[in-house]
């Protein structure tokens, strides 16, 4: 049996004094409990939403000479005029699975047969859809042409070369295989930038009734819309995957607030139908 030295003794003696006891359990009380009240901003640190992110708001969209001259009342006609009424629900779509080795990158065969689900899951929602925008792409395109199929001939169409796929961004944290060069990175995340500037804002005060908008586009213009719409930082584009077909449901309401129904939505889709290429 071993015995304790004297001064391991004398130590612990000395730690069991009441004084000495008292002192360490202060201690211990000040770590843990005795913070500097914060304020609940000061707990939960956060940014502010820009109200008037796309321009929109009714005071960008007043005449300016007509202002100059209104009076009070004058004034404030000037802004109801100028205000929003209806919401946008826009519907980014992803382009079906495609073949990566070609040129033209037609869709495959499974991609067309996503195409004809989807075009099938939406003419069955009974939403009424106001219009679709294409990229044109090949594959955006053979894509948008299988919706309508199923959708009302009479829909108003029309094709964008602002919504092709490329690089929206630099992403945070980089991709290991993935690198556009700089100049390719600086070209293309202008135009990216310049289509959701073009199509993702609040109605016009001329929209009486919420619209229901088709826009068939690719995975990395979708994901850079979500951050951008939702004021997230735009280098997370790259923190998410969209499924070949995915439906993603943005709505922008009348005093221009966003939020999201869905992303990368593939529920008519199954198991054996889904890709993410």
């Amino acid at each position: 049996m071993y015995g304790l030295p004297s001064a391991a003794v004398a130590v612990g003696t000395a730690l069991l004094n009441e004084d000495n006891r008292n002192t360490i359990f202060r201690k211990g009380f000040a770590f843990t409990q005795n913070h500097t009240p914060k304020s609940f901003d000061e707990h939960f640190p956060r940014g502010e939403w820009d109200k008037n992110w796309d321009f929109r708001d009714p005071t960008s969209l007043v005449d300016k000479s007509k202002w100059e001259k209104a009076d009070e009342v004058g004034k404030k006609k000037l802004i109801e005029e100028c205000k929003a009424t209806a919401s946008r629900n826009i519907f980014l779509i992803r382009h079906g699975q495609y073949h990566l080795d070609r040129e033209q990158k037609h869709l495959t065969e499974l991609g067309r047969e996503q195409a004809e689900l989807l075009g099938k899951r939406l003419a069955n929602s009974d939403i009424k859809f106001t219009n679709m925008t294409m990229s044109t792409m090949t594959r955006a395109t053979e894509t948008a042409n299988i919706i309508l199929k199923h959708l009302p001939g009479d829909l108003p169409k029309s094709s964008s070369s602002l919504i092709e796929e490329g690089p929206p961004y630099p992403p945070v944290p980089d991709h290991k295989t993935w690198r556009p060069l700089d100049p390719e990175f600086y070209t293309e995340a202008a135009r990216i930038e310049s289509a959701f500037r073009k199509l993702i804002h609040r109605a016009p005060p001329s929209q009486k009734e919420d619209s229901y908008e088709l826009i068939v586009c690719h995975a990395n213009v979708i994901r850079y819309f979500i951050c951008r719409a939702l004021q997230f930082p735009p280098e997370g584009w790259l923190r998410m995957s969209l499924g070949n077909c995915s439906i993603t449901w943005l709505v922008i309401r009348p005093k221009g607030h966003v939020s999201i129904r869905s992303v990368g939505d593939i529920g008519h889709l199954t198991p054996n139908k889904i890709s993410f290429t």
